[in-house]
C-alpha cells in the first residue's frame, strides 16, 4: 500500500519543478498535495488571453514542470507514477503523481537530474561550431522516448524554406495590439519573479534575419549583419493535439532541453510559427509528418544563457491544512 508523498517532498521537488520553462516566464502552474498523491495543475490566472488563447502554451509549460518533478521524484525519493487528466470535472488539474515501487535512479535520470539548474534559455547568437551527429541522435530519442517526435532542419534550404513560415507568423503577431501590449508587459527592466528581463532577451532582430525574434528589449545590432546564418532548427511534434498530446509534448520538451543542456548545447525556443493556426498547418504539411507541431527550437554551441527569475516556492503550493 502506498504511503504518499509528504509535504517536504513536495517542497524539496517544487524547486526544480519551477525551472521549467514558459511562455514570456509566466510560470502558470501550480501543484497541491492531496491524499499522499502530487498534483499539477494550470494556473488560469497566468493564461496569456492574446498569445494563448486556447491555453496551449499553460499545459506545455505544466507539462514540462510535470518532467522536472518526474526526474526530482525518481533522484530524490521513490519515483511517481504518473496519470495525465485523472479528473474530467477538473479541467485545470493535469497530472497526479503517486509514488511507485522504490528503485535506484538511472544514470540517465541522474545526468538529467543534474542538469535542472543549468538550463536557461539562449537568446544570443550561437557559434558556428555544428552539432555533430551523435548529439542529434540524443536529441532524437529524447522526443522519442516522451511519445513525441523531433524533425531537425539542417542546411540553407530547409532553414529558409521554414524562416518564410516563421516570419510571416511574427508579422501575423505583430499586427495585433494586443498581442504586443501582452508581450510587452511581461518585459521586465527591473526584478521581478517573473517575466522576462531585458538582459536575457538577446539581441533585437533585423528584417535580414533568417529566424524571428520576440523583441524582448535586448542591445540593437549593428544593421546588415545576420543574427545566425545557418542555425539549427528543431520541430517538436506530438501525435495528436488534445490537451494531454500537450501535456505529453511538455515532457518531450523538457527533456530533450535537458539532454541539450548535458550535452553541452544551447537552446532557445521559437514559437510564432505554433501560436498562429494556418502557419502551424502549413509547418506540418512541410515536414510530411503526422501529428502536430507543438514547439520550435534554436539550438547550438554558445555562451551561457541568462537565467530568468523564478516565483517563490511557497507562491505555487497548495498545501493541505493541518488541524491545530
Amino acid at each position: 500500500m502506498d504511503i504518499g508523498y509528504t509535504a517536504a517532498q513536495l517542497r524539496a521537488a517544487a524547486v526544480d519543478a519551477v525551472r521549467a520553462p514558459s511562455l514570456h516566464n509566466t510560470q502558470p502552474w501550480r501543484l497541491r498535495l492531496r491524499a499522499g498523491g502530487i498534483e499539477v495543475l494550470a494556473d488560469p490566472g497566468r493564461r496569456l488571453p492574446a498569445t494563448d488563447p486556447s491555453g496551449w502554451g499553460v499545459r506545455i509549460a505544466c507539462g514540462a514542470a510535470l518532467f522536472n518533478l518526474r526526474i526530482a521524484l525518481a533522484v530524490t525519493g521513490p519515483p511517481p507514477r504518473v496519470r495525465l487528466r485523472p479528473d474530467p470535472a477538473e479541467p485545470d488539474l493535469l497530472a497526479r503523481l503517486v509514488p511507485d515501487t522504490p528503485r535506484r535512479p538511472t544514470p540517465t535520470e541522474q545526468s538529467l537530474y543534474a542538469a535542472i539548474p543549468r538550463r536557461f534559455s539562449n537568446r544570443l547568437p550561437f557559434w558556428p561550431d555544428p552539432v555533430p551527429a551523435d548529439a542529434r541522435w540524443l536529441l532524437g530519442e529524447a522526443a522519442r522516448i516522451e511519445q513525441c517526435w523531433l524533425e531537425l532542419l539542417i542546411g540553407v534550404s530547409a532553414v529558409s524554406a521554414f524562416g518564410e513560415i516563421a516570419r510571416s507568423a511574427h508579422r501575423v503577431l505583430e499586427r495585433d495590439p494586443a498581442y504586443r501590449a501582452e508581450r510587452d508587459g511581461w518585459l521586465r527592466r527591473e526584478f521581478t519573479p517573473d517575466g522576462v528581463p531585458a538582459s536575457a532577451g538577446g539581441p533585437q532582430g533585423e528584417p535580414q534575419d533568417v529566424l524571428p525574434t520576440r523583441g524582448y528589449g535586448g542591445r540593437d545590432r549593428a544593421p546588415g549583419r545576420d543574427f545566425e546564418p545557418e542555425p539549427l532548427v528543431g520541430v517538436l511534434g506530438s501525435v495528436g493535439n488534445t490537451a494531454v498530446d500537450q501535456v505529453i509534448a511538455g515532457q518531450a520538451l523538457q527533456r530533450l532541453l535537458l539532454t541539450a543542456t548535458d550535452a553541452g548545447l544551447s537552446v532557445s525556443m521559437l514559437s510564432q510559427p505554433i501560436e498562429v493556426a494556418p502557419a502551424r498547418e502549413q509547418l506540418r504539411l512541410s515536414l510530411g509528418r503526422f501529428g502536430t507541431p507543438q514547439m520550435v527550437l534554436r539550438i547550438g554551441y554558445g555562451q551561457p544563457g541568462r537565467p530568468t527569475p523564478r516565483r517563490s516556492v511557497d507562491e505555487v503550493l497548495d498545501l493541505p491544512v493541518v488541524p491545530a
